[in-house]
């Protein structure tokens, strides 16, 4: 991968993970990827659902490539008679997790106001059951940074159940090559799409079979993936990479998910990625991921035909503040331009 598209990535990566988009509010960062793919020279459209798809060029059998611009977040589900609130979440954010981590409410009337997810009863030196306080959506609140002291009060400052809330990002890149910051799951993958979509325009390459890439907007709520654009016949999802125990991949490497939660990945599909990556010289890992599903599944269960697997760039905290690494990013790009072309 060139340095070129390196940055490139990096940068929407950033600007990326700046727009607030748990699942079901991801309009604004939908609108941000269309504008970007415009402005290479594609013609993106967004689907009924509020995804986007954009073709890359081709003729043929189809291939579509998906990442999800979706994220973890939660929704107002209660104002407390104190006036802080209680959260459900939106996905598979963690509890134990966003404590004392800074938060943004957003209001039906278009004010965003900011607080903080606490401990109930915070102050250990008010509270002497604070460390064996199990953190869970019934014991951790969000404290508004205003002076509200009711649940009146709090409802006069315009918020309501049903306020989407997200979740401070803490992006960062550090000296050393590693990228830091929730919501590289799926983010991080889309920006890898968006800087190899601007390869083929700079190269003027067309791709030797159809490609597509669809951005979905509910994979974190399990059917981002349900509805394919019309002659796809293989999927790739291209989400993260599992980092952890038992695994062989690391932030340095693509991984190619053998099996998930779900089932295999097609074998064929699988072959191929292998052999695409031996002959570019690409740091790779083959593992089963024991606790993952993905876009492509949702497509699976929705009877679509279409042969899959699962790459992506390692990520290590995966649901949490993750990390990942440029090399695993440069990796993820050189294995599908080794794919495609």
């Amino acid at each position: 991968m060139q340095s070129d598209y390196l940055n490139y990535a990096l940068r929407k990566l950033e600007a990326l993970i700046a727009i607030p988009s748990p699942g079901g509010f991801t309009e604004q960062v939908v609108r941000y990827c269309a504008d970007e793919f415009t402005a290479l020279g594609y013609a993106p459209k967004c689907t009924p659902k509020g995804s986007l798809a954009v073709e890359l060029g081709g003729t043929g059998d189809g291939l579509l490539l998906s990442a999800h611009i979706d994220t973890l977040g939660a929704m107002v589900r209660g104002i407390k008679p104190d006036g802080a609130l209680r959260v459900s979440p939106v996905g598979g954010l963690q509890a134990n997790n966003i404590e004392t981590e800074t938060a943004r409410v957003f209001t039906r009337s278009g004010r965003v106001i900011e607080g903080t997810f606490q401990l109930e009863n915070a102050s250990v030196h008010a509270n002497g059951e604070y460390a064996k306080t199990q953190r869970t959506f019934d014991t951790i609140e969000l404290l508004l940074d205003e002076k509200t002291r009711s649940e009146q009060q709090t409802r006069t400052l315009g918020v309501s159940v049903g306020d989407y809330v997200a979740v401070s990002p803490r992006f960062t890149v550090t000296q050393t090559g590693f990228i830091k910051s929730r919501f590289l799951d799926d983010k991080l993958s889309a920006a890898i799409l968006l800087a190899y979509a601007k390869y083929l325009k700079d190269i003027g390459k067309t791709p030797r079979r159809r490609v597509c890439v669809l951005f979905t907007v509910f994979e974190e709520i399990g059917h981002g993936g349900a509805s394919l654009p019309e002659g796809m016949t293989e999927m790739l999802a291209v989400d993260m990479g599992c980092v952890g125990k038992g695994l062989q991949c690391d932030e340095t490497m693509v991984s190619i998910c053998v099996m998930d939660s779900n089932g295999p990945s097609h074998k064929a599909v699988v072959d191929g990625l292998v052999d695409a990556a031996q002959r570019a010289g690409v740091r790779y890992a083959l593992d089963v991921y024991p606790h993952y599903g993905s876009d492509a599944d949702a497509a699976l269960r929705a009877g679509n035909e279409v042969r899959h697997c699962v790459i992506g760039a390692g990520v290590y905290a995966s649901h949490g503040y993750e990390r990942a690494h440029i090399e695993g990013l440069a990796n993820t790009f050189d294995l599908l331009n080794a794919y495609i072309l």
